[in-house]
C-alpha cells in the first residue's frame, strides 16, 4: 500500500512533466480507436444498406460470376422474363418481380456535367420495383411512367441541385436515354454515395439491357411464415434446372455484397492501424526518455528511499505504477478522442462525397478494450527499463547530487550490438538489390529495413557523439560560447539525445523511402512512355477507371478531322489451351494493326506484324516460357460468348515492360470473326495519331468531341505523364499525412526532453544566469540544442530512408521500374523543415527557462 501511495503522490507531483508523454499515448490510442470506430461504422452502414436492398430471395444469372473475372462488353448479363413467371408460381412466393440494373452508365445534366459520385461509388440505373420500397420512398413527384421520365435519389438531387422537370441524359452501352425528372426518392438508410436513377421497366429493358423481355435479376418476396431458406428451396424446385441461375437468401446476398466491399475496407483499416503502430513505436521513445529523466532527477530521492528500507522491487514497482497511471490517463482520453476522430473522418468523407451518417456510429465493446490495453501495455513496457534502472540505485546515491547521469556514455556492448545489427541489415538490403526474383528480394528488403532500423536505434548514442560534434562545427560554433554550451548540453547524455533523435528518425526515414520510390516510379514510367508510346493522344475513362468507351462516344471521336489514324483497343475474354494441355482464362487484346506504331513492343521471337494476320496472335514471354509455347504453335482459344478457334502464335513479346506486360494480341477482325457483334466488347482505350503539323488542332477537336461524354478524357503524352505524377503525388500526400502523426509525437518527444532537461539543470541555469548569461542567450542556447537534436534525427532518418528507397527501387527494377531518382528538393525541404521543427519544439522550454528566478534556481537541489 505504501508503494501505491508513493507512486500516486509522485505521479501527481510530476503531472506537468508527464503531460507530453500522456499526449503521445493519447494520440496513438486515438488513432487506433478512431480507425476501428470509422471502419466499424462503414461496415454498419453497408450492412444496413445491403440488408435493406436485398429481397427475401434473389435469382440472378450464374454467368455474372464469369463477368467478375474477365472484361465484358458493358451490357449486363440477363435472364429471360419467363423465369419470373416460373418463380412466381413457386410454393411460398408472395411476389416475384423482374429487376433491371446496370452500373455501366453515366448520367449527365443538360450542361453535360457528370452527376455521378466523385469518390468512386457507382452510378446505378434500373427500373423502379416494389423491392425498392424496402430501402427508399418517393418523397417528391412520382415514379417514371414512360420513356421520357426518370426518377433520381434525393442525395444526388441535393448534391447537384436537381429538381423535378430537369432533363438528364443517361449514357449506356446501348445508347443514350434523354428524360426529365419525374420524381425524387429518398433512402430510408444511409446511402454511402452511389448515384441512382430509375426508369420504367420497358425503357430500362430496352435501353439498359439492349432488348425487351429480359431482366438482370428477380426479387422474390416470401409469404408470411415462410423462411428465406425454405423459399430458396421452393424457387429452386420451380426453376428445375438451376445451373444457369444463382439463388441467394437475403443474408447470403448481403454477405456477398459485403465481401465485395470487405477487401477495400480491410486494406484501409490495416493501413491506418499500421501508421498508428508507427506512432506508438515513436511514443515508446518518448515514454522511455520521460521516465529515464525522471529517474535521473530523483536519484537522490530514490537513494533516500533505499536508505530507509525500500527494496529494489518496491522502487521498481513504484516507477511501473506511475507508468500505469500515465497509461490509464492517456488511454482513457485517447479512446474518447478516437471517437471524435472517427466522427471527423466521417465529416471529411462527407465533404468528399461519401455520405456516412453519425446515426450509424458504431463503437464496439472491443474498441475501448483494445485502446486501453494497447495504451497501458505499451506505456508500462516502455517504462520497464527506466524502472529497472531505478531499482538498481543504491542507498549511497542519497549522498550525490540529483540528476547526475551514471551512464552518460554509450556502453561498448551496446555499440557492438548496434554495429552488428546495422551491418547485418545493410547486407540484407544489398542482397535485396541483387535478387533475381521479387519474392526473394522482398524478404531480404523487409529483413534489411527492420535490422537497420533497430541497429540505428541501438547505435544512436554512439552516432550522437560523432554527428552532433560535426553538426556543431557547422551550425553552432558561429554562435560563440552559447553555441558551445548548446553542443555540450546535447552531448551530455548521448543515450537521451540518441533516443530523442531516433523518435524523429523513424517517421522521416519512411518519408524519405517513399519519396525515393515514388519519384523513381514516375521517372521510370516517364522514360518508358517516351521510349514506347508513339501515339499522339490517348483516350480513356476519367481517372483510369474500369469503364468502357461506349460506341456512340467512339463514333464521335472518329468523326474528328486532322487525325491520321485511330486504334481501337478491346479486351476479349477467352479460355486458352496451350500445347501442354493446360487451360487458363485470359483477356486477349483485340487491337488494330496500327497499335504496333502507337505502342512499340519488343519481340523475343517472331514478328509482331504477323500477329495481326488472319487467325494469328502473340503471347507474352512469361506465358510462353511457362507453357513451352514457341512461334508456329497453335493455341485453342474459346472466346467467351463466341466460337472456338485455333490461333497460330506468330510472335512472343518481351515482358521487360510496364505497359501491356504479358498482353496477348489479336487483330480486331479476328475477334469479330469469332465473337458475335452483340457480345463484342466496346473499347477499353483508344489511341490516335495526328496528321503532320496538326497536333494542336486535333487535340482541341478531340476534346470538343468528348464534351458530351465527360466520363472520358483525351490526353497527349504530356497530360498522361502529369496525371501519373499527380496520382502518385496524391498517394504519397495521403501517406505523409498519416506519417505526420508519428512526426508530431516525435516533436512532442523533443519538447519533453528539453522541458525535463531544463528542470534537471535548474541549478546549473541559475548559476549561469548569476555569472552573466542573459535571458536571451539562455533561450538561444536551448533553441540551438533543440535544433541540433532535430537535425541529428533528420540526418539519420533521411539517410536511412534513402538507403531503403534505393534498395526498394532496385527490387522494383525486376518489374520494369529501372530508373532510380532521388527527389533532392523533397529531401532538402524535409531537412530544412526539421531545423524549424527543432526551433518550434524549443519555444516553450526556452521561455520557461528564461523566466526562472535566479536565486530560487541556485537554491534548488
Amino acid at each position: 500500500m505504501t508503494v501505491w501511495k508513493t507512486s500516486r503522490r509522485n505521479f501527481f507531483a510530476h503531472k506537468g512533466r508527464m503531460a507530453l508523454s500522456a499526449v503521445a499515448v493519447l494520440l496513438s490510442v486515438a488513432f487506433v480507436c478512431g480507425t476501428l470506430v470509422f471502419t466499424d461504422t462503414m461496415n454498419t452502414t453497408f450492412d444496413k444498406l445491403f440488408a435493406a436492398t436485398s429481397a427475401d430471395v434473389t435469382v440472378s444469372p450464374r454467368s455474372t460470376e464469369d463477368n467478375d473475372r474477365l472484361p465484358g462488353n458493358g451490357k449486363p448479363v440477363t435472364l429471360p422474363a419467363s423465369a419470373v413467371q416460373q418463380v412466381g408460381e413457386a410454393t411460398g412466393v408472395k411476389d416475384a418481380e423482374g429487376a433491371v440494373s446496370s452500373m455501366s452508365v453515366t448520367v449527365v445534366d443538360s450542361h453535360d456535367k457528370n452527376m455521378g459520385s466523385t469518390t468512386g461509388a457507382p452510378t446505378i440505373a434500373g427500373n423502379w420495383t416494389k423491392n425498392d420500397l424496402r430501402s427508399m420512398e418517393i418523397t417528391s413527384g412520382h415514379a417514371p411512367r414512360g420513356p421520357t421520365e426518370v426518377m433520381v435519389d434525393a442525395d444526388t438531387a441535393d448534391k447537384h441541385d436537381l429538381k423535378i422537370g430537369d432533363e438528364l441524359r443517361t449514357i449506356a452501352a446501348t445508347g443514350d436515354i434523354n428524360a426529365k425528372i419525374s420524381g425524387i426518392a429518398t433512402f430510408k438508410v444511409t446511402n454511402p454515395g452511389a448515384a441512382i436513377v430509375y426508369f420504367d421497366t420497358v425503357t430500362a429493358q430496352t435501353k439498359l439491357l439492349g432488348r425487351p423481355g429480359v431482366f438482370s435479376f428477380i426479387s422474390v418476396t416470401a409469404e408470411s411464415g415462410v423462411t428465406d431458406t425454405q423459399l430458396k428451396r421452393h424457387v429452386a424446385t420451380a426453376l428445375g434446372d438451376t445451373s444457369a441461375y444463382k439463388l441467394q437468401t437475403q443474408k447470403e446476398a448481403a454477405a456477398a455484397n459485403k465481401d465485395s466491399m470487405g477487401s477495400f475496407l480491410d486494406v484501409m483499416k490495416y493501413a491506418m492501424l499500421g501508421f498508428a503502430g508507427i506512432a506508438l513505436l515513436v511514443g515508446i521513445f518518448l515514454i522511455v526518455n520521460t521516465f529515464s529523466m525522471l529517474v535521473a532527477q530523483r536519484t537522490r530521492e530514490i537513494g533516500l528511499m533505499r536508505a530507509i528500507g525500500s527494496s529494489r522491487k518496491q522502487v521498481n514497482r513504484s516507477v511501473l505504477i506511475e507508468a500505469l497511471f500515465l497509461g490509464i490517463v492517456g488511454s482513457v482520453l485517447g479512446v474518447g478522442a478516437g471517437v471524435g476522430l472517427a466522427v471527423g473522418l466521417m465529416k471529411l468523407m462527407g465533404a468528399m462525397g461519401m455520405d456516412l451518417s453519425t446515426k450509424d456510429l458504431t463503437v464496439a465493446w472491443t474498441t475501448p478494450v483494445v485502446g486501453l490495453a494497447l495504451g497501458i501495455v505499451v506505456t508500462v513496457v516502455a517504462a520497464y527499463i527506466p524502472a529497472r534502472r531505478a531499482g538498481k540505485i543504491s542507498p549511497m546515491a542519497a549522498l550525490r547530487d540529483a540528476g547526475t547521469p551514471a551512464d552518460g556514455r554509450a556502453g561498448r556492448v551496446r555499440a557492438a550490438i548496434g554495429l552488428i545489427l546495422t551491418l547485418a541489415g545493410g547486407a540484407a538490403l544489398l542482397a535485396a538489390t541483387r535478387a533475381d526474383k521479387s519474392g526473394e528480394g522482398s524478404l531480404f528488403l523487409g529483413v534489411g529495413v527492420v535490422l537497420t532500423l533497430i541497429g540505428f536505434i541501438v547505435i544512436g548514442p554512439l552516432l550522437a557523439g560523432f554527428v552532433v560534434r560535426v553538426l556543431s562545427a557547422v551550425m553552432l560554433r558561429m554562435f560563440g560560447p552559447v553555441g558551445r554550451l548548446a553542443e555540450r548540453n546535447a552531448l551530455r547524455n548521448p543515450r537521451r539525445t540518441g533516443a530523442t533523435g531516433a523518435a524523429l528518425m523513424i517517421g522521416l526515414a519512411l518519408v524519405a523511402c517513399l519519396s525515393v520510390v515514388g519519384s523513381s516510379m514516375v521517372a521510370s514510367a516517364t522514360e518508358e512512355l517516351d521510349k514506347s508510346v508513339g501515339a499522339d493522344f490517348i483516350v480513356q475513362p476519367s481517372g483510369g477507371g474500369g469503364a468502357l468507351i461506349v460506341d456512340q462516344a467512339a463514333k464521335s471521336l472518329k468523326s474528328v478531322p486532322d487525325i491520321e489514324h485511330f486504334t481501337d483497343y478491346k479486351v476479349v475474354g477467352a479460355s486458352l489451351t496451350a500445347p501442354d494441355g493446360t487451360t487458363e482464362d485470359k483477356g486477349l487484346a483485340a487491337v488494330d494493326p496500327t497499335y504496333r506504331d502507337d505502342v512499340r513492343r519488343t519481340t523475343v521471337s517472331g514478328k509482331l506484324a504477323d500477329a495481326y494476320g488472319k487467325d494469328a496472335m502473340s503471347v507474352g514471354e512469361t506465358y510462353a516460357t511457362k507453357h513451352h509455347v514457341k512461334v508456329g504453335d497453335r493455341l485453342t482459344v474459346a472466346f467467351k460468348g463466341g466460337e472456338t478457334a485455333k490461333l497460330k502464335v506468330a510472335a512472343i513479346t518481351s515482358d521487360d515492360v510496364n505497359i501491356d506486360k504479358g498482353a496477348m494480341y489479336i487483330n480486331t477482325t479476328t475477334a469479330a470473326r469469332y465473337v458475335p457483334a452483340d457480345a463484342l466488347p466496346d473499347n477499353m482505350i483508344m489511341f490516335a495519331k495526328a496528321a503532320d503539323g496538326k497536333e494542336k488542332e486535333a487535340y482541341a477537336a478531340l476534346k470538343d468531341a468528348l464534351v458530351k461524354y465527360p466520363q472520358y478524357e483525351v490526353q497527349n503524352q504530356a497530360d498522361f505523364k502529369q496525371q501519373l505524377k499527380d496520382q502518385i503525388g496524391q498517394l504519397l500526400n495521403i501517406v505523409y499525412g498519416l506519417l505526420a502523426l508519428a512526426i508530431i509525437v516525435a516533436v512532442l518527444g523533443v519538447v519533453n526532453t528539453l522541458a525535463l532537461s531544463v528542470v534537471e539543470r535548474t541549478r546549473e541555469i541559475g548559476l549561469m544566469r548569476a555569472i552573466g548569461l542573459s535571458r536571451r542567450q539562455l533561450r538561444r542556447m536551448i533553441r540551438l540544442e533543440s535544433v541540433v537534436i532535430a537535425v541529428f534525427g533528420a540526418l539519420l532518418g533521411l539517410g536511412l530512408g534513402m538507403g531503403w528507397g534505393t534498395a526498394a527501387q532496385k527490387l522494383l527494377a525486376l518489374e520494369g521500374l529501372n530508373v532510380l531518382e532521388i527527389p533532392w528538393p523533397t529531401i532538402l525541404t524535409v531537412f530544412v523543415a526539421s531545423a524549424f521543427v527543432g526551433l518550434f519544439a524549443a519555444l516553450v522550454p526556452a521561455f520557461r527557462a528564461g523566466r526562472m528566478n535566479v536565486l530560487n534556481a541556485i537554491a534548488t537541489e
